[in-house]
């Protein structure tokens, strides 16, 4: 994609939605990024009558910044990532500043626009787009060595539709990264993991502050569970 072309998206955007630019400090980088102002102004009762779609991809979320800081301090040369619900694109924009080659993914096409606008205004390389509904996944998916998602175990049965997702998409070697403010799915989604031959491997609780937000995340490293050795003589 050509930077003229990107600038067109932009400008696109910028018609079409009311936007802000939220300074975002990850460490001695300052990242802007550009996303609707207000996600309510976005709620669309066809969209949540057809398929309880809510435009929760507008928003900043607490979870996104933590694992966008894990990310940037990853070295991603030589290595493909993919994000799940990459919102207005902050995390894809750090892990295309760490090296990795990105996919961007979301459920909604307005969503890729301004994750992929996001990365060119900060100096990164564009990612690529895919746009992906976890409830029905396409069969030949591609498989990445690192997956990403941030604060999308926000309804019970999505436990089990995140984990068919990461286990879809997750290379035999990588690891997925799932930041989590405490959502009722993440329970679920840690016992999916077992029935699909995932494992968390680590859980790292980073607490977050700013303003008025007081949250824990909670970051779980996933892996596919290592073959047993047949201790049978």
């Amino acid at each position: 994609m050509t930077p003229s072309s990107v600038a067109a998206i932009e400008v696109s955007l910028r018609r079409r939605f009311r936007v802000v630019e939220t300074l975002v400090s990850m460490g001695s980088r300052e990242l802007s990024i550009l996303h609707p102002a207000s996600a309510e102004d976005l709620i669309d009762e066809r969209d949540f009558e057809r398929d309880e779609r809510l435009p929760y991809w507008a928003e900043l979320w607490p979870s996104s910044k933590i694992i966008a800081e894990r990310v940037l301090a990853l070295s991603g040369h030589g290595r493909s990532l993919i994000e799940l619900g990459c919102g207005a694109g902050l995390v894809a924009t750090c892990a295309a500043l760490a090296g990795f080659d990105v996919v961007v993914s979301d459920y909604y096409e307005d969503a890729l626009r301004f994750a992929r606008v996001n990365a060119a205004r900060n100096g990164a390389r564009v990612p690529r787009d895919l746009f992906l509904d976890w409830r029905h996944l396409p069969p030949g998916l591609a498989r990445f060595d690192v997956v990403i998602a941030s604060d999308v175990l926000y309804e019970r049965s999505y436990g089990r539709i995140v984990a068919r997702a990461i286990d879809a998409v997750l290379a035999p070697s990588g690891i997925a990264l799932v930041a989590d403010p405490g959502r009722v799915g993440r329970e679920e989604f840690i016992r999916a993991l077992g029935t699909l031959n995932l494992e968390p491997r680590s859980r790292v609780e980073v607490p977050f502050v700013m303003d008025e937000i007081r949250q824990t995340i909670t970051v779980i490293e996933v892996a596919r569970r290592e073959p047993q050795e047949d201790g049978g003589g």
